[in-house]
C-alpha cells in the first residue's frame, strides 16, 4: 500500500506543477489577464467533470441539499476570493515568490485559530509562522520587478487562503465530502464570476484579445481546466489515504519543486536578498509541517496508550 501512496502523491505533484506553470503561461506569457473569465472557465469545466464523474461512479457524490450548499456558502466565497486574487497576483509576480507570499496564509490561519478558536500557543509553530511573515514583509523591497498590484492581490490571495484552511477544518457539518465542497464551490464560482465578467470589463476586453484564436492559447486555456481537475482527484485521493500532516508534506514537496523548476521554464529577474527571503519562508515551511506531524503522532500515541488494554499484575 505504501507504494500507491507514493505513486498518488508523485500524481499530485506532477499535477500541482504543470497546473502552475500552465495557469503562469497563459496570464504572463499570453497575457490573458481576465481572471472572470480565466477562473470562470476552470471552474465551469471543473463543475461539469466533477457531475460527469459522479454520474459514472468514479468519484462518490451524492445529491447536495439547498440546506448543505447555503451552509458551505461562506467558504465558496472565500474560495472565489482565492482563485480570483490570486490569478491577478500570478500574472504579475514570479512563481517562487508567489508562493513564498502564499506560504504567509499560515499566519493568517495561526491568528484566527489562536483568536476564535484559543487554540494553545506552541513555541516553535510561532517562530515558524513569524519567519513566513518577516519574509513575505521584506520580500517585495528585494523584488528587481516590483508590481505594487501584484502584491496587493497577493495579499488578498493569502488572507482567504488562510481563512478557508480555518473555515474548512473547523467546519463540523457532515453533509459534504471534500468532492462535494469542491462542487459547490465551482458552482458558485460560475455564477459570481459569470455575474462580475461584465461589470468588471473582462468580456468585452476578452473579445478583442488577439491571441484569442492562437493555438497555443486554445491549448493553454484546455489544459489549465483539465489540470486543475485531475489536480482535485489526485488531492482527494491523497487525503483520503494519509493523514492532514503528511498531505501538508507532499504540498511542501511541490511547492519547492515549482520553485527549482520553475527558472527553467520561465525567465525571472532574481537576486540575492529575495533568494534568501523564498528560502527562510519554505525552511520554516518545512519546520511547521515537521511539528504538525510530531505533535499528530504525539497525539495518537496518547491515545493509544489511554485506549489500549492495561496490564493487571498480582
Amino acid at each position: 500500500m505504501q507504494w500507491k501512496r507514493t505513486f498518488i502523491g508523485l500524481a499530485f505533484s506532477f499535477f500541482f506543477v504543470v497546473s502552475y506553470f500552465t495557469n503562469k503561461f497563459v496570464l504572463t506569457v499570453m497575457k490573458f489577464n481576465y481572471p472572470t473569465l480565466f477562473q470562470g472557465w476552470q471552474t465551469f469545466i471543473g463543475a461539469a467533470l466533477l457531475l460527469l464523474s459522479g454520474k459514472l461512479g468514479w468519484v462518490e457524490m451524492r445529491r447536495i441539499s439547498r440546506s448543505a450548499a447555503l451552509s458551505w456558502f461562506p467558504g465558496s466565497l472565500l474560495f472565489v476570493g482565492n482563485i480570483y486574487a490570486g490569478s491577478r497576483a500570478l500574472s504579475r509576480l514570479e512563481i517562487p515568490f508567489f508562493l513564498t507570499l502564499q506560504n504567509s496564509s499560515h499566519v493568517v490561519s495561526y491568528v484566527i485559530s489562536k483568536a476564535v478558536h484559543r487554540e494553545k500557543m506552541e513555541w516553535l509553530k510561532f517562530i515558524s509562522v513569524c519567519l513566513m511573515l518577516f519574509s513575505a514583509i521584506n520580500l517585495p523591497a528585494y523584488d528587481p520587478q516590483f508590481d505594487m498590484s501584484g502584491y496587493m492581490w497577493a495579499v488578498a490571495h493569502l488572507i482567504c487562503v488562510g481563512t478557508y484552511r480555518v473555515f474548512q477544518f473547523h467546519y463540523k457539518s457532515s453533509n459534504l465530502s471534500d468532492i462535494e465542497q469542491q462542487y459547490v464551490n465551482y458552482l458558485f464560482s460560475v455564477l459570481l464570476l459569470a455575474m462580475a465578467a461584465h461589470p468588471t470589463g473582462d468580456l468585452t476586453s476578452a473579445l478583442e484579445f488577439p491571441s484569442l484564436q492562437s493555438y497555443a492559447f486554445s491549448c493553454g486555456c484546455c489544459a489549465s481546466a483539465l489540470l486543475g481537475f485531475f489536480l482535485l482527484l489526485a488531492s482527494v485521493k491523497l487525503k483520503s489515504g494519509l493523514s492532514l500532516q503528511h498531505f501538508a508534506l507532499w504540498i511542501f514537496l511541490s511547492k519547492v519543486t515549482a520553485m527549482f523548476l520553475s527558472p527553467l521554464i520561465f525567465y525571472m529577474d532574481l537576486n540575492t536578498p529575495s533568494i534568501i527571503c523564498v528560502a527562510v519562508s519554505h525552511v520554516s515551511e518545512a519546520v511547521l509541517v515537521y511539528f504538525e506531524r510530531e505533535t499528530h503522532q504525539k497525539r495518537n500515541q496518547k491515545e493509544k496508550n489511554r485506549d489500549g488494554p492495561t496490564t493487571c499484575t498480582s
